[in-house]
């Protein structure tokens, strides 16, 4: 029986790794972290996107008849939480602390913390399906926490305070959301877990179609496009390469 619950700690622990590491590099080499974020945000969407449809979701549908539904409503899920977060923020104009810092850390902090329940479904299903989605996932976590750590700044935090808050939100977040999880989802029957699933892809596909390539459109790099294709590339030779 594979040992899931430790490839899944080891797969979030990475991620927060990864987030610490862009929270670290845009302190340290905040110009070289600016000039190249958008390549990885460009590369992470290539590979969540090709991973969930070619992989993720096929599987998802295998599992159970309603996986469409459960897709859909995942992926509306974020969109309405994503919307939530905007407008509140658009409320408190008036506090500049709370309108660029708090709200949007507390929303990439309950992002990172579901991030968690992902590495522990995508892993109950199979190690492949785990590992596929933590490689986006992975990825896309060191842009994750150059944003977070830029908006507290912005939002008149100090240095060491915004470090401190990115490192929470961003980053210890995602192992949290694992080890909460993992106990309920390990013993859940195939239907119940292919429903979760499909609501995963879902958040997948939303992050890298809907959240990340329109952040990347904003700030139109050289090679942002091959960055893209590189991800899907990445993407579809492991998919295939299993095969």
């Amino acid at each position: 029986m594979e040992n899931t619950f430790w490839t899944a700690l080891v797969a979030s622990s990475l991620a927060a790794l990864v987030t610490s590491v862009g929270i670290y590099v845009i302190r340290r080499f905040e110009h070289w972290g600016r000039e190249n974020t958008n390549y990885f945000i460009c590369f992470a969407a290539g590979v969540l996107i090709s991973v969930s449809f070619l992989h993720i979701i096929p599987t998802a549908f295998s599992m159970n008849a309603k996986a469409p539904f459960y897709l859909l409503t995942g992926y509306l899920s974020l969109h309405l939480f994503n919307r939530f977060v905007n407008a509140f923020v658009c409320d408190k104009e008036s506090d500049k602390q709370y309108e660029l810092g708090l709200v949007p850390m507390l929303g990439i902090g309950f992002h990172s913390f579901i991030d968690g329940f992902i590495y522990s479904i995508t892993f109950t299903v199979s190690i492949f399906t785990g590992v596929l989605a933590a490689t986006g996932m992975v990825l896309h976590e060191f842009p994750e926490g150059i944003i977070t750590y830029l908006l507290l700044k912005r939002g008149g935090f100090k240095e060491r305070t915004s470090l401190l808050l990115a490192f929470l939100a961003a980053a210890l977040t995602t192992p949290l959301g694992m080890l909460v999880s993992y106990p309920y989802i390990s013993t859940m029957d195939q239907s119940l877990l292919g429903a979760l699933l499909a609501f995963s892809a879902g958040a997948l596909v939303y992050v890298g179609a809907t959240h990340l390539l329109p952040q990347a459109e904003t700030e139109r790099k050289r090679y942002s496009l091959l960055a893209l294709g590189a991800g899907i590339l990445v993407a579809v030779i492991v998919v295939f390469s299993k095969g």
